[in-house]
C-alpha cells in the first residue's frame, strides 16, 4: 500500500509540472510557426514589400500614361509637332522632303 501511495504522490508531483511545459511548448511553437505566428508575420510583410513595389511601379507607368495623355488635350497640342509625328509614324513625307530609313521599328 505504501508503494501505491508513493507512486500515487510522485504522480501529483510530477503531472502539474508537465502539464503546464507541455503547454508552454504547445503555445510557444505556434508563436514562432503557428498561422498567426512570427513565421507568417514575416511572409506577410515581405508580401506587403511586393506589394509596394508593385503599387510604385504602377503609378510611375500611370505618371508615364498621364503625360502622354496631357500632350493630347487641346491646351497641350502643337500642330507642328502633331503633324511630324503623324508623317514619322505613318510614313508620309512631302515630294520635296528627304526620308531617311532608321530601321525596323524605330519612330524617330
Amino acid at each position: 500500500m505504501s508503494f501505491a501511495r508513493a507512486v500515487k504522490r510522485k504522480v501529483r508531483a510530477v503531472l502539474p509540472p508537465l502539464l503546464f511545459l507541455s503547454l508552454v511548448g504547445y503555445f510557444g511553437w505556434n508563436a514562432t510557426q503557428g498561422e498567426h505566428g512570427l513565421r507568417s508575420y514575416h511572409d506577410r510583410l515581405q508580401l506587403l514589400g511586393e506589394a509596394d513595389a508593385a503599387e510604385s511601379a504602377a503609378k510611375m507607368e500611370q505618371a508615364a500614361w498621364m503625360q502622354r495623355v496631357s500632350g493630347l488635350r487641346d491646351a497641350g497640342l502643337d500642330a507642328d509637332t502633331l503633324d511630324e509625328r503623324a508623317r514619322a509614324m505613318l510614313n508620309l513625307a512631302e515630294p520635296n522632303e528627304l526620308v531617311v530609313p532608321y530601321g525596323k521599328n524605330k519612330l524617330y
